[in-house]
C-alpha cells in the first residue's frame, strides 16, 4: 500500500536557463532543495485548480433554479462536509509527524 504522502522522484529535462532559474527562485524563496521549490509550485497549482472548481460550481448553482432544501438534505449537507472536514485535518495533522519521523530516522525523502 502506497501512502499519499510517500516522496518519489521523477526526471524532468529541462533547458540550461530554467535549471538555472529553478535553482535561483528555491533559494531565494527560502527551499532547501529545488525539489522542494518545484513541489511548492506545483502544490499551489492544485490549490489554483481546487479553487477554480470550487468557484464554478458556486456560479453553478447560483444560475440553477432556487428551491427550498428539506431539513433532511440539510442533515445530509452537513454531515456530509463534517466527514469532509474531519479526512482532511486527519490527514493534515498526521502528514507532519510523518516527515519529521523520517527525518529524524535520517531518512531522506525524494531525490535533492
Amino acid at each position: 500500500m502506497s501512502d499519499k504522502h510517500e516522496l518519489t522522484s521523477m526526471t524532468v529535462s529541462l533547458p540550461s536557463m530554467q535549471k538555472d532559474y529553478v535553482r535561483e527562485q528555491a533559494a531565494a524563496t527560502g527551499c532547501s532543495t529545488p525539489s522542494e521549490y518545484i513541489r511548492r509550485l506545483i502544490h499551489a497549482d492544485q490549490k489554483a485548480h481546487e479553487q477554480e472548481e470550487l468557484e464554478l460550481k458556486i456560479l453553478e448553482g447560483l444560475d440553477s433554479p432556487a428551491r427550498e432544501m428539506t431539513v433532511k438534505e440539510w442533515s445530509k449537507l452537513r454531515q456530509s462536509l463534517r466527514n469532509t472536514l474531519a479526512k482532511r485535518r486527519k490527514a493534515q495533522c498526521r502528514a507532519p509527524r510523518e516527515r519529521t519521523g523520517d527525518l529524524a530516522r535520517g531518512r531522506r525523502r525524494g531525490p535533492h
